[in-house]
C-alpha cells in the first residue's frame, strides 16, 4: 500500500509538472478588491443575512453572464480574461465552497478578493477617523488562504509554485475611503508607505509559502474616475489635464503610489531572483483609452458612466447603478466606465490585452508565458 501511495503521488506530481510546462500555470490564486471580486462580497452578505450589495442586482452581469454574479461590472473582469487565456475555468470565489488545496485541486484556483477590501487593516483607518465597511483586508485574505492549505506542505508548495498569484488590484480603497471621508489628497499621500508595506509583506509571505510567479498591479488613473470627477465637479481647487479631462493631482497621486510600489518590487527581485515578479501597469494601459477613446472603440467616451444616477458623468453617490432611479446605457461596450468607480467588460478586456498580450507588464508576460500558449479571449475594434 505504501508503494502504491508513493507511486500515485509521484504520478500526480509528474502530471502537474507537465501541465505547468504546457499551460504555463495550473491554477490562479487571487487577492484584491472589487476589481477582482468574482462573488465573495455577494456570498458573504447572503451567508450573514445582510442586505445584498447593489452590484448583486441587474444590470450587473448583463453582458456576459446575463445575470448578476457579484462582479462589479456588466460582465467579465481582468481575472476572468486571464483564466480564459490560460485555458482555465473562471476562478471561483472562496466563499463559494470550502476550498482546500490538495493534489486533487489542480487546474483551477481560488479567488479571495472582496469588494471594498483594503490593503491595510480597518484599525489603521479607524484611528484616522475613516470608516471601512469591509473587514477583508489583504492580511485577512492571506489568512483565509493559509487556513485553506492542505496539511501536506510539500505538495502545497508545488501547487503554489505552479499557480499564477494575482495580488489585486489592492490599495485603491485605502485611498478611496479616506478621500470620500473628506481627507485631503496631501494627507492621503501619507498613507502610501503603509499601503505599499502591506502589499510587500503579503508578497514576501506568499514567496515563503512557495509562490514563484506573482502579478502585482499598480493603481488606475483615479483622476479619470467618474466618481472623483463628480465629487470635485465645479470646484476651483483642482486642475484638469487638457488632453484627457482627468483631475491632474489625483493622477499624480496614483503615479506616486505606482512608483513607490515598483521601487519595492525591485528590491524583492534582488533578494529573490528565482521568483518572477510581474508589475502590471494598469495606469498606462488604461491611459491609452483616456487619451484616445474613439481610437479603441469607446465611442461614448471614457469618463461618463454607462450605468448611474445622472449628472455630468452619470454618477450620483446617492443613486447607485441597479437602483430604480438609475439609468443604464444600451451599448456598454462603447463605454469605458461602468458605474462610476468600476469599468465595463470591454474596458477590462482592453486592459487585459494591453497587459498580458501587450507591453504593459514588467517583465512582459509574453516572455514569461509565451503568447503561443495563451488562448484568444476575443478581439478589439482596434489593435493595441
Amino acid at each position: 500500500m505504501a508503494h502504491s501511495s508513493t507511486f500515485c503521488l509521484i504520478l500526480t506530481l509528474l502530471i502537474t509538472c507537465n501541465l505547468h510546462v504546457n499551460g504555463c500555470y495550473t491554477s490562479i490564486i487571487s487577492f484584491g478588491d472589487s476589481l477582482a471580486d468574482t462573488g465573495n462580497m455577494k456570498l458573504m452578505s447572503m451567508k450573514s443575512d445582510n442586505a445584498l450589495p447593489h452590484f448583486a442586482f441587474p444590470p450587473y452581469g448583463e453582458t456576459f453572464f446575463h445575470e448578476p454574479t457579484g462582479r462589479c461590472s456588466n460582465g467579465r473582469l481582468i481575472i476572468d480574461f486571464i483564466a480564459e487565456s490560460l485555458g482555465l475555468p473562471l476562478i471561483p470565489p472562496s466563499e463559494a465552497h470550502n476550498t482546500t488545496f490538495n493534489i486533487t485541486g489542480l487546474g483551477q484556483g481560488v479567488n479571495y478578493a472582496v469588494a471594498g477590501a483594503t490593503a491595510l487593516d480597518p484599525s489603521f483607518h479607524i484611528a484616522r477617523g475613516v470608516y471601512v465597511k469591509t473587514n477583508a483586508s489583504l492580511g485577512v485574505q492571506l489568512g483565509w488562504f493559509k487556513e485553506s492549505l492542505s496539511s501536506r506542505v510539500s505538495v502545497d508548495k508545488r501547487l503554489i509554485g505552479y499557480s499564477l498569484i494575482l495580488m489585486g488590484e489592492i490599495g485603491g480603497n485605502d485611498y478611496n475611503h479616506a478621500l470620500e471621508s473628506g481627507k485631503s489628497i496631501n494627507e492621503v499621500e501619507g498613507y502610501v508607505p503603509f499601503v505599499i508595506n502591506a502589499i510587500i509583506s503579503a508578497i514576501n509571505e506568499l514567496i515563503d509559502l512557495g509562490a514563484e510567479t506573482l502579478v502585482i498591479p499598480g493603481n488606475l488613473p483615479i483622476g479619470c474616475s467618474a466618481t472623483y470627477l463628480t465629487m470635485f465637479y465645479g470646484s476651483n481647487k483642482v486642475k484638469y489635464d487638457n488632453a484627457t479631462g482627468c483631475i491632474t493631482q489625483l493622477n499624480k497621486f496614483a503615479e506616486y503610489h505606482n512608483e513607490q510600489l515598483k521601487m519595492e518590487l525591485n528590491k524583492i527581485r534582488e533578494v529573490h531572483p528565482e521568483v518572477t515578479i510581474i508589475y502590471a501597469d494598469y495606469y498606462n494601459a488604461a491611459m491609452q483609452v483616456f487619451l484616445s477613446p474613439h481610437k479603441y472603440g469607446f465611442t461614448n467616451g471614457a469618463l461618463k458612466a454607462c450605468c448611474g444616477g445622472g449628472g455630468p458623468f452619470n454618477y450620483n453617490s446617492s443613486v447607485a447603478c441597479s437602483e430604480p432611479l438609475s439609468t443604464s446605457c444600451v451599448e456598454p461596450d462603447t463605454y469605458f466606465n461602468w458605474d462610476g468607480l468600476h469599468l465595463t467588460e470591454a474596458a477590462y478586456r482592453f486592459i487585459f490585452k494591453s497587459l498580458f498580450e501587450g507591453s504593459y507588464t514588467t517583465p512582459q508576460f509574453r516572455s514569461v508565458c509565451p503568447t503561443s500558449r495563451l488562448r484568444s479571449v476575443g478581439g478589439l475594434s482596434s489593435s493595441i
